[in-house]
């Protein structure tokens, strides 16, 4: 089966397993888009009764904290040297990642510490990785669950608003449309959040200056 032929699979057969199955293997290293999953879910629970836009974005988070899970400790357990190696082999690049990407994931966890967990919810391209540096660092699994809960969250809510728009103010009928519109704006999105995120962590470091002076 061929990715479009899964994500198909995935728009033709959205329920609550679905949502959290697929949100927790794009929230792994195996990657998958968001997008296919929670806006067609939240337009599909406006469409008809077979689902809860409000249970999509908890299923959606849930599946999303798995994956994080996975990522976690599969890092703590493997440690750095295999991590990269992994990163390096042609199953990590078939995985869409490569070394620089985790070391960019390592640099902003170490920039941003516990928080960027949450942030990097919110970033494309570092939205997958964030939880193997945190799992490198073994950082405190409660601290870990509530940031990326709290991020994931927020990422959900935006897929399940934008799933929700499209329900509200277009005329698409049919989940495979309303997969590729949100592709489009999430992509958009998720930049105003990139942006947002790089204000919030830069009055935190400015304030935590003053503080030191």
């Amino acid at each position: 089966m061929d990715s479009a032929e899964l994500f198909r699979w995935v728009l033709d057969n959205l329920n609550y397993w679905v949502v959290t199955v697929f949100m927790a293997i794009e929230s792994s290293f195996i990657p998958f888009p968001s997008e296919v999953v929670v806006p067609p879910a939240a337009w599909k629970a406006m469409a008809d009764d077979s689902m809860n836009i409000f249970l999509v974005i908890v299923f959606a988070t849930i599946g999303a904290d798995i994956g994080a899970l996975v990522n976690y400790y599969l890092a703590r357990w493997l440690g750095r040297p295999i991590i990269y190696r992994f990163a390096d082999s042609r199953i990590g690049h078939m995985c869409l990642i490569d070394r620089e990407s985790v070391e960019k994931a390592e640099e902003f966890f170490r920039k941003h510490g516990a928080a960027s967990t949450f942030f990097g919810r919110l970033i494309p391209a570092v939205r997958q990785l964030i939880s193997i540096p945190a799992g490198l660092a073994k950082m405190r699994m409660d601290h870990f669950l509530i940031y990326t809960t709290l991020g994931a969250g927020v990422w959900n809510c935006v897929l399940a608003l934008i799933g929700y728009m499209i329900y509200r103010f277009t005329d698409l009928k049919t989940t495979d449309d309303v997969y590729k519109l949100a592709t489009k704006y999430s992509h958009e999105i998720g930049y105003v959040l990139l942006a947002l995120a790089v204000i919030i962590v830069g009055v935190l470091a400015y304030k935590g200056l003053k503080k030191k002076k």
